[in-house]
């Protein structure tokens, strides 16, 4: 006789999974969650004060970042990565995230481990108002190595659609804000993995893993503060492409957005990777650079958006403006 254990997928292992998050998710939820984890469906109840509700959605994974985080055992900001990459992504419409659920997939589930990856999503959905109202933990030996994870998320928001932001708005003089970002986020690590494969050397004196696992950062607080005071034209979150990929999506045609390269600080992680021998253009077509979500706005506003960034402790740059041009980004 053979049984599924026997076979290598361990179903108590993943009752004693779900036990051990089940308080980091009931933290999550608000009014809007009807019922708890177990169903077969996850419950959420529209908010009553949005006129006229538009549903936003998106979905990322934290791809080759995860391998550092397994290879050091440093399990507890992955999480967060998984939820900022959806989160962020939805906000560039105006959308508040209303519920998130995570897909874990591992060759052999170690409870201690995929808890602590889920604890991560949890705490970055709290901080955003945002309820994690389920999700699915595949263990498929064969498949995945013993010790491989996969973890990716799904996000969905609302925005009034009187209030949706989709850069259809930006004219020419708009001034663009940066927000800095956490360092490299979740992006570019295929290639950062491939010059820099010594996770423990020093940086800064410390262990070069402890810059390279920072999460990426959650703007959500921050930036739904904005919209109900001010007139934002377009946001992009800066992901695998860097500004030269992610700026242009919301640019009409006719205009560009013109970023001066040195109007914000460059981490010195970059400079680290750069040193490796990758060209500069290869570096702003892969990274962040320093800057992990932008806002187009009227040039007047500048000043009191960044007064109300500043005093929710986010720092900003004016990093450029939006002039006419055929291509819809330039870097001076």
């Amino acid at each position: 006789m053979i049984s599924y254990k026997d076979s290598g997928v361990d179903k108590e292992e993943g009752y004693r999974a779900v036990d051990l998050i089940k308080e980091a998710v009931a933290r999550t939820h608000g009014a809007g969650v009807l019922g708890g984890l177990g169903s077969f469906g996850s419950l959420f109840e529209l908010p009553s004060h949005v006129k006229n509700p538009v549903l936003v959605s998106g979905t990322d994974g934290v791809g080759t970042k995860l391998e550092i985080a397994f290879a050091v055992k440093n399990y507890d900001t992955v999480g967060q990565d998984c939820f900022a990459m959806c989160a962020n992504d939805i906000l560039c419409h105006g959308a508040k995230p209303l519920f998130f659920l995570d897909y874990l997939a591992c060759g052999k589930l170690d409870a201690e481990v995929s808890s602590r990856l889920v604890k991560g999503i949890a705490s970055a959905c709290e901080e955003a108002g945002c309820a994690l109202v389920g999700g699915e933990t595949a263990e498929m030996p064969g498949f995945y190595k013993d010790g491989d994870y996969d973890l990716a998320g799904f996000c969905v928001g609302v925005v009034d659609k009187e209030k949706i932001i989709n850069g259809s708005a930006i004219e020419k003089g708009d001034a663009i804000l940066g927000l800095p970002s956490n360092g490299l986020h979740s992006n570019g690590f295929s290639l950062t993995r491939k010059v820099l494969p010594d996770y423990f050397a020093d940086f800064n004196g410390a262990p070069l893993h402890e810059e390279l696992l920072k999460p990426t950062k959650v703007y959500v607080t921050q930036v739904l503060e904005l919209l109900g005071g001010f007139h934002i034209h377009g946001m992009a979150h800066i992901t695998g492409g860097g500004l030269i990929e992610n700026v242009p999506r919301i640019i009409p045609e006719g205009l560009c957005a013109q970023i001066r390269k040195d109007s914000f600080p460059r981490p010195a992680i970059f400079n680290l990777i750069a040193s490796k021998g990758v060209p500069e253009e290869e570096m702003w077509g892969t990274y962040n650079m320093g800057v992990g979500y932008t806002i187009v706005l009227p040039k007047e506003q500048v000043v009191p958006v960044q007064q109300v960034l500043e005093s929710a402790g986010e720092a900003s740059y004016l990093i450029g403006e939006i002039v006419k041009g055929k291509e819809k980004i330039c870097l001076v």
